[in-house]
């Protein structure tokens, strides 16, 4: 990773560690699957956005980005169904986590869409 700031890059890395550290409260509680689940996509989402700085096209790096916002959209079910489930833990804050970095990756991919049609 790069020292240079990017606010896509830094918000799923830091959401990734508190992926890391959520799902350890699940397997604690024996929430096997969900852990596993939720640690998979959760942690992808960043895997992605960091692929996506290496792109080799923008086409590339759209493509990675639309990968990442499929991740974070099934991590947003995953953190849903903590929040409903009885007897699951359920952090909130990583719910408003997840809008934000599903809201950033659409604007971002909004705005390669405008780039390549200008292309």
């Amino acid at each position: 990773m790069s020292d240079k700031p990017n606010l896509i890059v830094d918000l799923t890395f830091e959401f990734s560690l508190k992926i890391i550290s959520f799902t350890g409260k699940l397997e604690a509680q024996r929430k096997f699957n969900m852990a596993n689940q939720l640690f998979r996509s959760g942690t992808s989402i960043g895997a992605n956005v960091c692929e996506a700085q290496g792109a080799q096209s923008k086409n590339d790096f759209k493509h990675k980005c639309k990968v990442a916002y499929k991740e974070a959209e099934e991590t947003r079910y995953w953190l849903l169904l903590c929040q409903k489930a009885e007897s699951y833990p359920f952090e909130p804050s990583m719910l408003d986590d997840i809008q934000s970095i599903i809201k950033v990756l659409g604007k971002i991919i909004s705005s390669i869409r405008e780039v390549i049609k200008e292309n």
